[in-house]
């Protein structure tokens, strides 16, 4: 294993290079500072996280989307074919006004990330997510043969004056009043996952319908400088509505009631299928720099990574095209994939742990900071039952709408009873991140419930 300062790292032009001179995937991701990501543009709290969260249970939500996600721009004639080659879905059916949650896989079928596509124009796409999925397509873009361009549309990490469109949710069960309020004439027919326009304020927006937090809502999105004119007007009627605005802390809590595991391992980091891309992605990518932590330790790569069907994406995996990793999925369609559940951690363990991660008098614990425990980018902690590891816990959050810390888990079919009591294992032994304090790894008991947590209403008008 060798020690590498900072600055020798900044000569590493690629993930590839930084990769070798780490002494392989693992060393890097586990010597990673990077703790969970950072969510910029907004305060951390608007109001307080607490009735934040309830707000997506009890009146409206605004969930801002403006600065933190990244957007890839694809326009030319072969555009909709391009994205073919990699989605999983099927995108027969994609038009201008519709929108697709695109999955993409390794050439071994393993997830590299998803976004949701949007298609503007029948020669204009956008794709909106995490940087993972555009670092992916754009590499694609980059060296296809096929008529299409890429740019991209940055997030504001580093901060700047405009982007191309602001964007925001409004979820919850008033979040169609409010909208049906501030739009100006009657709001049209917008099926699930379609995309609507109409105006607020004088100005024009584009609206998706979907849900985020199990509930039923809106994606608002128009140019940037119509945003402080609908904002107002948003802001304005949304106080008879019960609006709250998520703060960034609030926001990504949203994604544990409903079960979504919004940060899958991906599967870049393994393969020669992907060597290249690690060549020509920047050291300093996302990827580069992102962590793993946690306490599921292992020398395995393939341990980390995940498969759409056991995600709950087997409805969007369609065979009847091809695109990468197709015949992987093919292969795979008959095996019994990992149950994905959520755990209801014990309120009584939570607060041990929180005791004896403050104590002076002995060995601490690993701090649990609400409402986002989560200390790594990518964060596996083993779950068990009687000594026996039966699988991982990737995401949590405490939930004020359960009372309760809550983890998505991913875990042996066999062992996935509603109710049954199992320990998650938490703390990271052996830790070499300078982000993590001396402690030691303690179990916290917890209920395995359903996923999703809440019965979702987001296809209800």
């Amino acid at each position: 294993m060798k020690d590498l300062s900072q600055g020798m790292y900044d000569t590493m032009t690629s993930l590839q290079q930084k990769i070798d001179a780490s002494g392989g995937v693992l060393n890097m991701l586990r010597a990673s500072p990077m703790g969970h990501a950072v969510f910029p543009g907004i305060p951390a709290e608007f109001t307080n996280w607490r009735d934040e969260q309830r707000a997506w249970h009890e009146g409206v939500v605004l969930f801002e989307q403006s600065y933190h996600m990244t957007e890839l721009h694809l326009r030319g004639a072969d555009a909709k074919k391009f994205v073919t080659r990699f989605a999983t879905n099927n995108l027969s059916d994609l038009h201008p006004l519709r929108a697709k949650q695109m999955v993409m896989v390794d050439e071994a079928g393993f997830m590299i990330s998803d976004a949701i596509l949007f298609c503007e124009t029948d020669d204009f796409l956008r794709v909106v997510g995490p940087p993972t999925a555009s670092n992916w397509l754009q590499y694609q873009a980059e060296k296809t043969d096929l008529a299409v361009e890429a740019t991209r549309d940055e997030n504001m990490i580093v901060p700047r004056e405009r982007r191309d469109v602001f964007r925001f949710q409004l979820q919850g069960p008033n979040a169609l009043s409010l909208v049906r309020e501030v739009a100006e004439g009657p709001l049209p027919d917008i099926k699930f996952f379609y995309v609507g326009e109409f105006k607020i304020a004088g100005q024009t927006v584009r609206a998706l319908r979907h849900g985020m937090a199990g509930q039923p809502g809106f994606e608002i999105y128009g140019p940037w400088e119509a945003q402080a004119a609908v904002r107002a007007r948003v802001e304005e009627a949304g106080a008879a509505f019960g609006l709250r605005k998520a703060g960034a802390v609030t926001y990504p809590t949203a994604a544990q009631e409903s079960g979504w595991m919004p940060r899958p391992f991906p599967a870049i980091f393994r393969g020669e299928d992907t060597r290249g891309f690690r060549e020509w992605l920047s050291a300093k990518s996302f990827e580069g720099n992102a962590s793993l932590g946690g306490s599921l330790v292992s020398d395995d790569l393939t341990d980390y990574l995940t498969e759409p069907y056991e995600l709950g994406y087997g409805r969007l995996v369609h065979f009847e095209h091809d695109f990468y990793g197709r015949d992987a999925l093919m292969k795979r369609k008959a095996d019994t994939p990992r149950a994905k559940v959520t755990l209801e951690w014990n309120n009584d363990d939570v607060f041990r742990v929180l005791q004896q991660s403050l104590r002076i008098d002995g060995p601490r614990t690993k701090f649990l900071a609400l409402p986002i425990p989560m200390y790594a980018t990518f964060q596996y902690d083993a779950v068990q039952v009687d000594g026996r590891t039966i699988g991982s816990s990737q995401w949590l959050s405490y939930s004020s709408n359960a009372g309760a810390l809550l983890s998505t888990a991913l875990i042996d079919p066999a062992e996935a009873q509603i109710g049954r009591e199992v320990t998650l294992m938490w703390g990271e032994p052996g830790s070499r991140r300078a982000s993590v304090e001396a402690h030691e790894v303690t179990g916290i008991r917890a209920k395995i419930a359903p996923v999703p947590y809440f019965e979702k209403s987001i296809k209800k008008d």
